[in-house]
This record gives C-alpha cells, sequence and structure tokens, in this order.
C-alpha cells in the first residue's frame, strides 16, 4: 500500500515538474475536469435558436441576447450581454461586426496645422464677428447626408 502512494506521488511531482503546474492546481483539475460546464444549458439553447431561424449568420451578441430575452427558457439563468457573447465565442457561434467605420476626417501628417484664432474665447461683442462650426456625416438609405450646424458666438452666451 506505501509503495503505490509513493508511486502516484511520484507520478504527480513528474506531472507538477514538467508542466509548470502547481500540486495544488494539478488537483484542481482532477477535480473539475469531469464537471460539466456551468453555461452548457445556455449554449444549448442558443443552438436551438440558430438552428430555427434559417439565416442564423445575422444573430450578433445584442440579437442573440434580445432573443434570450424574448424566448425566457425554463431552468436557465440569462447572463449579461457580455457573458453572451463570451460563451458565443466559445462554442464558435460568433459572428464579427460587419459594420466598417469609415469618417469623413483622414489625417493628413503634412498638411500645417491650424492657428487657434478664438483661443477658447467663445463671447463676441457684436453679432457675425466669431462663428464656430463643425461638421458630421450621416449614414442614409440612398447615401450618405453631411450636416453642418454653424453657431454664432455673440447670441449662444
Amino acid at each position: 500500500m506505501l509503495s503505490r502512494r509513493k508511486t502516484a506521488n511520484e507520478k504527480e511531482r513528474f506531472y507538477c515538474r514538467s508542466l509548470p503546474v502547481s500540486r495544488q492546481g494539478f488537483y484542481q483539475y482532477l477535480e473539475n475536469k469531469d464537471r460539466p460546464w456551468k453555461y452548457q444549458p445556455l449554449a444549448d439553447v442558443r443552438k436551438e435558436i440558430l438552428a430555427a431561424d434559417e439565416c442564423h449568420d445575422t444573430y450578433g451578441r445584442v440579437r442573440m441576447y434580445q432573443a434570450l430575452v424574448l424566448k425566457q427558457p425554463e431552468h436557465v439563468e440569462i447572463p449579461s450581454e457580455r457573458t453572451v457573447s463570451r460563451i458565443m465565442e466559445e462554442i464558435g457561434i460568433n459572428h464579427p461586426s460587419k459594420r466598417k467605420p469609415n469618417g469623413i476626417t483622414k489625417a493628413d501628417r503634412e498638411a500645417r496645422k491650424s492657428d487657434d484664432l478664438l483661443k477658447r474665447d467663445f463671447h463676441a461683442e457684436k453679432p457675425l464677428t466669431k462663428c464656430v462650426t463643425d461638421i458630421t456625416e450621416i449614414k442614409g438609405k440612398d447615401g450618405k447626408l453631411y450636416v453642418s450646424a454653424v453657431f454664432d458666438c455673440f447670441d449662444s452666451a
């Protein structure tokens, strides 16, 4: 009996040395290796949702979370949206975002920097002596729309 225990300890020491793992970590692994995954029921519900949908490639983390909230499966606790995303990545059904950020501002390294003419003084004595503006791009169904607002520093105080 003693020799059998000694050989088991030698094996454990060998495993722990060859894989840089503590003995505590090794025993924790042995204890948990046959335990079922805590999110397995949730993963099964997700796969059911994808199987029911014909074009399942449109399910991102937000839409999947909304589908889970709508379905309200029994005996399954729905975690946060971020946890839903992490579980989707782990089971291999996560889809990357198809949107690409394409703003209108492009950095030009050779361009000369503009002078700060206002010096953070946004007060004017007469109308139309100091005006500030900004431009933004809005994507529309039939193209882009550019909106520019002009503010007069005289009456904005």
